[in-house]
């Protein structure tokens, strides 16, 4: 725990105000950390403004070990898909028919882009609410994932119900490839990766050689605040536009009504929870707890993985975890309304 409480004193040193509140609240987050009260906890950054003002990692994970970004990558690919489209590689209302002659199903070739990155598409696979069937696992054990996501049978009208898979988000990383004539590795490493600083990473590859557009890319958590940054600047890094503003705004305007909040699960006594509301690949929930009252846009994965961007504080967070399929994954509500927020508010204050 020694890098850990180093970081501790860093947040502390930086504090422009007596630090009596924040000191007591950082060593009530350091005990639940250590007591594992907060388990499986593996990394917390918290930037605010320009300032990065919070770096600690656990549980042997160091600033470089890459860490298992699960389906927090979904919202790497909404980025991906908003360059092709800024590009005019394709279009929203593009059906799956112009990218996949080899599909005959006449209801399926009229799925839209906008049905995939939406969750919408009608296919038969349901991941969030254990509903299922849980296509993802099957998927892994075919030789041509591609084929499989387009051989699902579809059981309703797209662009209707919401249904969390990443059979969408590997459709679309296809199609990235196949509208811009490289893999989307490449595609990413030129247009998003290279452009971030971001070098150090790896792929999850089908047998087929795709890359896995739907999670399993490790990353640097420093990479992945590098990534909600680049949001929370409107597609901006460093004077270069990447990413239009305008995909940005459209695809992070979550209007979905997911009938699920994240902070009900984290089990945090006192906390008002509403339902989260999905974008493209991208969530957004109202933050409610004592006197916070707030937004919070986010990518979610498996296990506790997070890039967080609150608006109202100008604050850019990430999390990394390994409490993989329980609700101790959405733990980092709960130390973001108890701990990491009031800290910020302490921060702006002084």
């Amino acid at each position: 725990m020694k890098e850990t409480l180093t970081c501790l004193l860093v947040w502390l040193s930086a504090l422009a105000c007596p630090g009596q509140d924040a000191s007591t609240l950082m060593k009530a987050l350091n005990k639940k950390l250590n007591t594992k009260t907060y388990p499986n906890i593996d990394c917390i950054i918290v930037k605010v403004g320009d300032d990065l003002i919070f770096e600690a990692y656990y549980n042997d994970f160091s600033k470089d070990s890459l860490h298992d970004t699960r389906s927090s990558f979904k919202s790497i690919t909404s980025l991906l898909a908003g360059i092709a489209i800024d590009q005019k590689r394709f279009a929203l209302d593009d059906s799956l028919g112009r990218f996949f002659p080899e599909l005959k199903e006449e209801g399926k070739r009229n799925i839209t882009v906008r049905n995939l990155l939406e969750m919408r598409s009608g296919l038969n696979c349901e991941e969030f609410y254990d509903i299922g069937p849980e296509c993802e696992s099957e998927m892994w054990e075919t030789n041509d994932w591609i084929a499989y996501c387009l051989g699902v049978k579809l059981i309703r009208t797209p662009g209707l119900n919401w249904s969390y898979n990443s059979n969408e988000p590997m459709l679309v990383g296809e199609i990235i490839a196949r509208a811009s004539g490289m893999s989307v590795m490449a595609f990413a490493k030129r247009y998003l990766f290279e452009p971030l600083g971001i070098e150090d990473y790896r792929w999850t590859l089908s047998p087929k050689g795709r890359g896995m557009t739907a999670g399993s890319f490790y990353m640097k958590p420093l990479d992945m605040l590098k990534i909600i940054d680049l949001v929370s600047n409107k597609g901006t890094w460093q004077g270069k536009q990447l990413v239009s503003k305008e995909w940005i705004e459209q695809s992070t305007d979550c209007t979905i009504d997911l009938d699920f909040s994240f902070t009900r699960y984290a089990r945090t006594p006192n906390a008002k929870y509403e339902s989260a509301y999905y974008g493209f690949f991208w969530y957004k929930e109202h933050l409610q707890y004592k006197d916070i009252d707030t937004e919070v846009l986010f990518a979610s994965g498996n296990g506790g993985q997070y890039m967080m961007w609150l608006p109202d504080y100008d604050a850019k967070v990430v999390f990394t975890g390994s409490n993989y399929g329980n609700w101790r994954g959405k733990l980092p509500f709960e130390i973001l309304l108890k701990y990491l927020i009031p800290m910020i508010e302490e921060r702006s204050d002084g």
